[in-house]
């Protein structure tokens, strides 16, 4: 009751709105949580995703879709911080209600969280990490080894989003002198360096490096770093509460060139916080105006009145909660979820095959989502504008 609580003053609606008050819930009540930044910089991602899995938790009580339970959602907010989603994740472990856990967004909260969870065997499915050892190991592109067998993503890694960024930038919008940026995270470090291997590959020169904080403000000393290398374009790799500064001083500084970054800047954010026209963001999957599948979604959210945008990751958080639900349904049908049944619930995560708002989800051996889909968008008056939708495949 404690965790329907906490979902419905979360999300600013009552728990009476999920109904399923006719459906058998005689075996009780099963919780699925969420790890994300609910608080803090990333907020607005944070809250979509929220809002996005009570979404499809309140849909599956409304159809009894689990047999004899009633689903209710636990929200934890991390803040983006590694020892506070670790405190998240123990505390979803402890209860055993709770089957799986939706999350995190941050590639180094992930790290702290994902093995609590796995000494529980509960499942997580993440629809924003994208830092390769998550599901790769440390030797991610040349040794690759599955570190934690509960623990999925539907969002592409940066094997395949910094490359598909170094492509559009080099043979697409021509620029061949590059300076790169990175904040110091998991994810930023990791984009970054996948990024320059492949720009590297394709001819360009990677004219200056430098690294700043995530929560820096002032860009003037980094700037000043990179001014006499003469690039034509910076590369960022972090989020968007740095990088939206960090263009902005870009051009009043006079280096009136493009920021490019991966889909840690694609979100209204960056355009407030200083994000130009001209510059670039990849971004996980295809536009989701494009997406027939995205339809019944996106007029759900609008229904279900929550007072924040699902943000870029809404459809896909929405995705990884029916995962969660459509594998739990069938495991426990016959009975209840005890420790047999926790390790049924793995495999039948692994074995998804699912049709979803964000398009098909699949994982391949290691936990990551087999559809490899990216866009590319630009910055238009205020907002991301698609510019390249493809499939990435390796450099034969």
């Amino acid at each position: 009751m404690g965790a329907m609580l906490l979902a419905a003053c979360g999300t600013n609606r009552s728990e009476g709105d999920a109904g399923g008050s006719s459906c058998d819930t005689s075996k009780g009540t099963l919780v699925i949580g969420m790890i994300a930044p609910m608080s803090g910089g990333l907020s607005a991602i944070g809250l979509g995703m929220r809002n996005s899995a009570d979404l499809a938790v309140d849909e599956a009580n409304e159809k009894c879709t689990v047999p004899g339970y009633q689903l209710a959602f636990q929200p934890e907010d991390d803040q983006s911080l590694p020892q506070i989603a670790a405190q998240a994740a123990t505390k979803l472990a402890s209860d055993p209600a709770v089957a799986a856990v939706v999350g995190t967004y941050n590639s180094s909260t992930a790290q702290a969280a994902a093995p609590i969870l796995a000494q529980r065997s509960i499942v997580q499915i993440s629809p924003g990490n994208t830092g390769p050892a998550l599901t790769r190991g440390e030797q991610a592109a040349t040794d690759p080894k599955r570190p934690f067998p509960t623990y999925f993503r539907v969002a592409a890694n940066d094997l395949v989003q910094g490359p598909f960024g170094a492509r559009y930038l080099v043979q697409e919008a021509g620029k061949k002198r590059i300076a790169v940026i990175d904040d110091g995270k998991t994810y930023g470090v990791g984009l970054v360096e996948n990024f320059v291997t492949e720009a590297e590959r394709l001819g360009a020169r990677i004219v200056a490096r430098e690294k700043v904080g995530e929560k820096d403000t002032d860009f003037s000393s980094t700037i000043a770093a990179i001014r006499s290398s003469r690039p034509d374009a910076v590369y960022y790799g972090g989020e968007y509460p740095a990088a939206g500064p960090l263009s902005k001083q870009l051009a009043e500084a006079g280096l009136d060139i493009p920021l490019m970054g991966g889909d840690g800047i694609a979100d209204p954010q960056y355009i407030e916080l200083g994000g130009r026209p001209g510059d670039f963001a990849t971004n996980i999957g295809a536009p989701v105006e494009s997406l027939p599948s995205a339809r019944a979604f996106v007029d759900a959210y609008a229904a279900a009145g929550y007072p924040e945008p699902s943000s870029a990751y809404g459809p896909m958080t929405y995705d990884a909660t029916n995962v969660i639900i459509q594998a739990l349904a069938g495991v426990v049908e016959d009975g209840e979820l005890d420790d047999a049944a926790r390790a049924g619930l793995i495999d039948a995560v692994q074995r998804t095959d699912y049709s979803g708002a964000s398009g098909k989800v699949a994982f391949d051996e290691f936990g990551d989502t087999t559809n490899k889909v990216l866009t590319v968008s630009t910055v238009e008056e205020d907002g991301f504008v698609p510019l390249d939708t493809g499939v990435f495949e390796p450099a034969s």
